[in-house]
């Protein structure tokens, strides 16, 4: 390892604590592990008050029982049986400041919670249509929220650009109806950073509509998987029972044999280009009708 001027490794699984620790004393290297990853990720794209205390939460629900840190050269620096070393009383200390602050953020992301659902209360009684955007990280999810509201969200081709949930508005023959982008989903989510980001996706819970946006130049291996990965979640969020409607994305990418045999497997499903504005029309059409 040492040889390859590595500095970490990376693991596409969870890893137990121990197994963790275990890896790095034995090749003297940092090692992340699946969650860990996705949760550096997140903590690059929190841009709101509420994203970053997400991650925060996250970060310190994965790191509590992975503590040992600078201290662990006096963990066994007792005087005698029964009695505590220096480095396990600041471990202990550690842990205790670090439980505080997790009681804290959860207590804070409750109170932003009843905001959001005094501002859902208002939609709903104005009975506003709500559609969720829902699909795989990187399928355009942002882009046709761009393309359908004109809002300027920013839009990065990278995992999990969007982190926070985004809301906006367009009109079609005189009606309003309000689309909201969720955090892209992945293979094998963490269960517990579903839990974490419960507040996140529940944006999805109180939708009328949900649209699964398809990447359509995908082969139909990869479009399976990643539809059967974001089946799982909304299925886990408790969003399994929600109106769905399949939209595929990206069509600019697709030759017209590619496109006929899309229209075969998805006989229902809209045909759209966030990026050339191909289709919007009538996937506004086909949401008006359904309400």
């Amino acid at each position: 390892f040492a040889r390859l001027g590595a500095e970490s490794l990376i693991v596409d699984d969870e890893l137990e604590p121990a197994q963790q620790r275990y890896l790095e004393d034995a090749l003297q290297a940092r090692v992340v592990d699946r969650t860990q990853l996705i949760l550096d990720i997140f903590a690059q794209h929190a841009v709101s008050a509420e994203g970053k205390l997400q991650v925060e939460l996250a970060q310190l629900e994965y790191n509590l029982p992975r503590m040992r840190g600078m201290w662990q050269h006096l963990e066994r620096l007792g005087g005698g049986v029964g009695t505590r070393g220096p480095g396990e009383s600041q471990l202990e200390s550690d842990r205790r400041t670090a439980r505080r602050r997790i009681t804290l953020l959860r207590r804070r992301l409750k109170e932003l919670e009843k905001q959001r659902a005094t501002r859902r209360r208002e939609r709903k009684r104005n009975e506003t249509p709500t559609v969720a955007l829902a699909g795989y990280t990187n399928v355009g999810k942002s882009t046709l929220l761009n393309a359908l509201t004109g809002a300027e969200v920013s839009v990065e081709d990278q995992l999990f650009h969007t982190l926070d949930p985004t809301t906006r508005g367009f009109d079609f023959e005189g009606r309003r109806y309000l689309l909201t982008d969720t955090v892209g989903f992945i293979r094998r989510l963490p269960h517990h950073l579903v839990e974490g980001f419960a507040s996140t996706l529940e944006e999805t819970l109180v939708a009328d509509v949900v649209l699964h946006v398809v990447d359509a130049s995908a082969s139909d291996d990869e479009q399976d998987r990643q539809r059967d990965a974001v089946g799982d979640v909304l299925h886990e969020i408790g969003a399994g029972d929600l109106p769905v409607v399949i939209v595929l994305n990206k069509i600019d990418r697709v030759d017209p044999l590619g496109r006929r045999r899309l229209s075969n497997r998805f006989p229902d499903a809209p045909h759209v280009s966030a990026l050339t504005g191909e289709g919007l029309e009538q996937l506004q059409a086909q949401l008006a009708r359904r309400f």
